[in-house]
Formats: C-alpha cells, sequence, structure tokens
C-alpha cells in the first residue's frame, strides 16, 4: 500500500513550488507523482494532424519526486505524516501520524 495515493490533497514541502497545495493525479513510476498546478512547465509541441494535435506552446504538469510532498492534514491545517493501522479484520488504513484520524480516499 503506498503511503501517497491519486486524489490525495498534498502539500509541497521542497523545491521551487515549496508551500503550494494540490492533489494528485497520478502516479508515474515508484517514486513520482504528478500534482495538479505543480511543477508545470512549458513545452513547444509540433501540429500531428493525423490525431488532431495542433501545434504551439503547451502547458503541462511534470512528475515530482514523491519526497518533496507530504500530505495535507486539513484539521491542523499543516503537512503530516502517514501511518497504517491494521483493525480486527486485517484491513490496512491509513492515518495521519500525528492526530491519528483515518485518512478520507
Amino acid at each position: 500500500m503506498r503511503k501517497i495515493r491519486k486524489g490525495d490533497d498534498v502539500i509541497v514541502i521542497a523545491g521551487k513550488d515549496k508551500g503550494k497545495r494540490g492533489s494528485v493525479l497520478r502516479t508515474s513510476g515508484i517514486d513520482r507523482i504528478v500534482v495538479q498546478g505543480i511543477n508545470s512547465v512549458k513545452k513547444h509541441q509540433k501540429p500531428n494532424p493525423t490525431i488532431g494535435n495542433a501545434g504551439g506552446i503547451v502547458d503541462l504538469e511534470m512528475s515530482i519526486h514523491i519526497s518533496n510532498v507530504a500530505i495535507y492534514n486539513f484539521s491542523s491545517k499543516k503537512s503530516d505524516r502517514v501511518g497504517f493501522k491494521v483493525d480486527i479484520d486485517n484491513n490496512k488504513t491509513r492515518i495521519f501520524k500525528s492526530t491519528g484520524d483515518l485518512i478520507k480516499t
């Protein structure tokens, strides 16, 4: 089970976008994630009429290393760490380390 998943709200703790918040759009590989509105770059794209792409300059969100983000805790309004808790039925759930509350997915 991964600590940070698609749909989680995260805050950037290192890099050029430090302090910004966004939600995870997708994961790429084992240690990289794409966050909405974070690490956006301008890419020059050639037109491709066969698939209907117009050329020009496009804004893309590139991946960021998972160690540069932390999950955002709305109750404390701060970044937090993720822990795991196993209940009686052997179901593994994610919790916030500081408060012990369940992370809603």
